[in-house]
């Protein structure tokens, strides 16, 4: 038996929010005016169900219009794309940003994540909700990590409707602020496939973020009538391009701080399409030889081989092939994406147009975090720019090459960071994730070829292609080449994303940021990483050189705390988190996670004898959980506690 909405019925409002991305309803049967032909028999069912992925994007309608999700807006939507209620209500309630009870127009998310409550989180929550009272219709929520480490304490402020969206200034008058607001939730243009017959991009709320932020600059950006008041610029979050002579060696960050981001003539003046000039000219398969040769690994944390993953691909005999972009990196402490996506964007159009054509692809998917405006607002802008200009679409370049890009944006799931759980989430089903074999590149997203590599990964193919593979390789070390963004945030005095070379070691980056003193801990890798001592920084910054250390390197993440950080809460706050984050699809995640928590609620404030029965049961449920777990999460969730009691001895 299906789950039914009763006699709930969508409002006007919810109505014109979801029609004005799928377009109105052609029957009775997808929620129009019942007329006697709709009495004779039903249609347009396969096409219906042939547009469920639209799912997510209908949600995103619908809590940017109203604020929340009623049952008669999401009836609604199950009429239109003839998906089972229950089904829908699963996919609605499985994400944090989304609501199925009614709540204040305006959600002002307060980030309570590791950098954030070092820097203060708790007391900046306690103090907005204390002045922000019922009466102002605000709802605070406490969230996990907003990628806005490096100005730590941050906040987001959503605000719904369509009235939300007057006043907000366009996108050039945003750019040099650090509370701004902006709206928008993607957009495809029209073409085959799954993207055929896309509406309009339903950009009718705003959002403000804060950061670093004050209760007072909090409060008056949760509060504004229509557009979050403007504040001065931030410092850059690449410190090595804010001296007055900028690091001449960086590779990747060079265009940031130094081009604009909004003009596609400016970054074609440095240096910008070159490499997808090369690819053409060499050809795909001699594109994924120079990708192999170079040596590129993932940098999502993975490391797995580029190369093989797009030869893997590019062999497949189905079709058609599908690119995926991973830039839902929801990793506390991780940023490094974001700042290429606001940075640079246009690096990334290029970078996954090169990825496209070398594997056979001729539609990409960049799947956005949610909580990141003003990086959708720019790549939403670079991707309109580039589709203009012909540089994408069904001639690009003029080389009879056709290939677009679909913006999809998460909506608060740190498990869409899974490959195949961001598959299921854009085909509008749970973001959980699958069982493997079969991979990606046999059945991956829709059940074709797909080629998914994160926004750093792909933004290195640009420098392979046009210094070459054997220059790029000889960056860094022979088992970890090229350049590798870090994400250094905490006790230290210039946070921000470094870039260096592999092999560069853990003091060597402290020491550009400016590392604090009474140093206490490093967690490298983010939540699902590790702690290092303070005597431990001379550990190399590489794939292989972190894993003879008995840590990871992760992602990059780079996080530093004196003294002064209570260690046994940053524990309990990383249990909690992937408590909150555990999809629950596997017994040992599920259960695991919760038994964590638990366990380290009732040690937090005793050490030694005391607490060696419960240290004990942690160690069973962390091996339990990273020896049965289905994915990375359950896998690595037990990672950072277990480090904080070996290496820092968190409890005697």
């Amino acid at each position: 038996m299906d789950l039914r909405f009763g006699d709930s019925k969508p409002t006007d409002e919810e109505r014109a929010a979801v029609d004005a991305l799928l377009g109105p309803p052609e029957s009775s049967w997808e929620g129009a005016d019942r007329s006697d032909a709709d009495l004779r028999w039903a249609r347009g069912g396969r096409e219906a169900r042939d547009r469920r992925d639209q799912l997510l994007p209908a949600l995103h309608a619908l809590n940017d219009r109203v604020g929340w999700i009623s049952e008669g807006a999401l009836d609604y939507v199950c009429r239109r794309l003839t998906v089972p209620p229950a089904e829908a209500y699963g996919v609605a309630t499985f994400y944090a940003m989304f609501s199925v009870r009614p709540r204040p127009a305006t959600v002002l998310h307060v980030c309570t994540d590791l950098a954030c409550t070092a820097a203060g989180a708790s007391e900046l929550c306690a103090t907005v909700e204390a002045r922000l009272g019922p009466e102002s219709g605000v709802k605070v929520e406490r969230s996990p990590c907003l990628g806005l480490c490096e100005r730590a304490p941050a906040t987001l402020t959503i605000r719904a409707g369509e009235s939300a969206r007057l006043g907000v200034p366009p996108l050039g008058e945003l750019e040099d602020e650090a509370v701004q607001a902006e709206g928008g939730s993607g957009g495809a243009a029209p073409g085959d496939g799954k993207g055929k017959g896309r509406r309009g991009r339903n950009t009718l709320h705003a959002t403000a973020v804060c950061a670093p932020a004050t209760p007072a600059q909090t409060i008056a950006a949760a509060t504004a009538p229509e557009s979050a008041p403007t504040e001065p610029a931030p410092e850059t979050a690449v410190p090595q391009t804010g001296t007055p002579t900028p690091t001449p060696t960086l590779t990747l960050l060079h265009r940031i701080g130094t081009a604009d981001p909004t003009s596609l003539d400016d970054y074609r003046a440095h240096g910008g399409y070159t490499a997808l000039r090369r690819a053409f000219a060499l050809g795909p398969a001699a594109v994924i030889r120079e990708v192999t040769d170079a040596g590129l690994v993932g940098r999502g944390g993975a490391a797995f081989p580029t190369g093989r993953k797009w030869q893997a691909t590019a062999a497949q005999p189905d079709h058609p092939h599908y690119l995926v972009c991973n830039a839902d990196e929801s990793e506390p402490g991780t940023f490094k994406d974001r700042v290429l996506m606001e940075g640079d964007p246009y690096a990334l159009v290029e970078a996954m147009t090169i990825a496209a054509y070398a594997t056979g692809a001729h539609r990409g998917y960049l799947y956005l975090r949610g909580e990141y405006p003003r990086a959708l607002a720019r790549v939403t802008h670079a991707i309109e720019q580039a589709r203009t200009r012909g540089l994408l679409g069904d001639d690009v370049l003029g080389q009879g090459y056709a290939f677009d890009i679909e913006i999809r944006r998460g909506a608060g799931a740190y498990i869409c960071g899974e490959e195949t759980a961001l598959f299921n989430s854009i085909e509008g089903h749970r973001g959980e994730p699958r069982s493997k074999p079969p991979f990606p590149v046999e059945k991956g997203l829709f059940g074709k070829p797909t080629v998914e590599n994160n926004v750093e990964t792909l933004v290195n193919v640009l420098p392979i292609l046009t210094m070459g593979a054997e220059a790029y390789a000889a960056i860094g070390t022979p088992a970890s080449t090229g350049p590798k963004l870090f994400c250094v945030s905490g006790s230290v005095a210039r946070p921000g994303v470094y870039e260096l070379p592999f092999g560069a070691t853990l003091g060597d980056l402290l020491a550009l940021a400016g590392v604090r003193d009474n140093l206490r801990a490093v967690l490298l890798g983010g939540a699902a990483g590790g702690f290092v001592r303070p005597d431990e920084l001379d550990i190399p910054l590489t794939f292989e050189g972190t894993r003879e250390a008995g840590t990871t390197l992760g992602s990059g993440v780079v996080m530093a705390f004196d003294d002064t950080v209570p260690l046994p809460r940053l524990l309990l706050r990383i249990a909690e988190f992937f408590r909150d984050e555990s999809c629950g699809q596997c017994v040992p995640c599920r259960v695991g996670t919760v038994r964590q928590e638990e366990a380290l609620h009732r040690i937090a404030d005793r050490t030694g004898a005391a607490a060696a029965d419960d240290i004990a049961l942690l160690r069973e449920v962390g091996r339990a959980m990273r020896d049965a777990s289905i994915c990375g999460l359950g896998q690595t969730a037990w990672n950072a506690v277990e480090s904080a009691i070996d290496r820092l001895g968190a409890y005697e």
